[in-house]
């Protein structure tokens, strides 16, 4: 048995699923999840000492690769002065005062723990603002686990969401709307039947968790006019696309002002931080100066917070995002065509260093047609992968990550094992 087994074993023991986070289980996928001990530039180690090409990057916040010399730097001299205060530290203002300045849309900020906690205060903070408590979402993009957000779509077009998790109280899933992502039509309707209850509208503007679906052109144009005319908040959940795709975010790339933003990932440089901000009028209801109540005993943790900082200062580094973006499109194009080569149906898309691929002749545009492809194909194609090396999202519902780290060598070697796999047919 190997090392990574006899782990998954004893691990289920103790955790639930064996695992500190779904996905992780490879159950979407099936057999054992790697136990990972190393990781390095654009690879790691697991514990039977194998070596892959990493494309997951800790789902994103590694934009840098693994063990970026200057960002473990800081983090080591931040540990040295001190794990951790509860107390205003210097360089929460300085991480403060960076993100403001690089995103247009951010005039106040705050700094929290995790992804989750920034939606779910971003969302408290709409509804204080606004007095009003309907929210809407859209399937197939996920904001973290709170009650609000676990809500999956009606059995109509246009109906109330139901609970996706046990726990979840069906009165707190009644007061989110579920739409469809990319349907701008379903969005003016919604405001049609509800457009003075509702206090918010969330959204990935790059989708990075039904894998990669691309806003069409205008959709998130429509959300920016609906929610001016109707009095409500929009939010941008770019704690995946923030600096992924590119130095102003998701909505530098698109051209649209956000009223807040949700921030995560790669700000913290592969530490536990996130962040929420927006609109200083809107901001300034948060306490202790306004009535929408948040709180975190380590926010702003000195040591998540100087990787933020390393991470933030190097991704400024001149056509660092070019590069990214080329780098990305290099191994989705050389993917796709090797699918094609060898009459596979796959087709694969890139934005920034987030990247999509689909066992399906068209690129999807919604959570419908993600749904519709062939998921007992990429699975294969995963499986196939792992055993030579090459580690993807073990779900064919997750985005993939390119690093600045990935070279011609690690494309060239992905293509090439992808062209094996492909010619053998998959």
């Amino acid at each position: 048995m190997s090392r990574n087994q006899q782990l998954f074993e004893r691990s289920q023991e103790y955790i639930p699923g064996g695992v500190n986070s779904p996905v992780r289980a490879f159950k979407s996928v099936g057999g054992t999840p790697v136990f990972l001990q190393r990781g390095q530039g654009a690879y790691v180690l697991d514990a039977d000492d194998k070596t892959y090409i990493d494309y997951v990057g800790s789902w994103g916040p590694l934009i840098l690769g693994h063990a970026h010399p200057e960002v473990i730097e800081a983090v080591q001299a931040a540990a040295r002065k001190g794990l951790t205060f509860g107390a205003p530290t210097e360089a929460e203002l300085e991480i403060a005062e960076l993100l403001c300045k690089l995103v247009p849309s951010i005039e106040q900020v705050r700094v929290v723990s995790s992804g989750t906690e920034a939606t779910m205060s971003a969302i408290r903070l709409a509804r204080g603002y606004t007095g009003r408590n309907r929210i809407v979402k859209f399937e197939g993009c996920y904001h973290g686990h709170d009650d609000a957000l676990l809500v999956k779509a009606g059995s109509g077009a246009l109906t109330f969401g139901h609970p996706s998790s046990a726990g979840v109280p069906v009165e707190t899933a009644s007061s989110t709307v579920v739409l469809d992502y990319n349907d701008l039509d379903g969005v003016e309707q919604a405001f049609s039947q509800f457009g003075e209850e509702i206090a918010t509208v969330i959204v990935e503007p790059v989708a990075g968790n039904m894998n990669l679906i691309a806003p069409k052109p205008g959709f998130l144009q429509g959300l920016r006019e609906l929610c001016t005319r109707h009095g409500s908040v929009l939010i941008f959940d770019e704690v995946m696309t923030g600096f992924r795709v590119g130095l102003e975010c998701a909505q530098g790339l698109y051209g649209i002002k956000p009223d807040l933003t949700t921030l995560g990932k790669v700000i913290g440089g592969g530490m536990p931080m996130a962040a929420f901000g927006g609109r200083r009028d809107i901001m300034q209801c948060l306490a202790p100066v306004g009535a929408v109540y948040q709180a975190g005993t380590l926010s702003g943790n000195p040591v998540a917070v100087a990787a933020g900082l390393a991470t933030l200062k190097l991704v400024q580094a001149p056509n660092f995002y070019e590069e990214l973006a080329s780098r990305t499109r290099q191994l989705t194009e050389g993917l796709a065509a090797a699918a094609e080569k060898h009459d596979i149906a796959f087709s694969a898309q890139s934005i920034g260093g987030m990247f999509g691929l689909y066992f399906r002749k068209n690129l999807p545009e919604s959570y419908v047609e993600v749904m519709s492809c062939d998921r007992d194909a990429f699975n294969r194609f995963f499986h196939s992968m792992l055993k030579e090396g090459i580690y993807f999202a073990p779900s064919a519902f997750e985005a993939g990550f390119v690093s600045a780290a990935h070279g011609d060598a690690e494309i060239s070697k992905t293509l090439l094992t992808a062209e094996k796999i492909f010619s053998a047919g998959n």
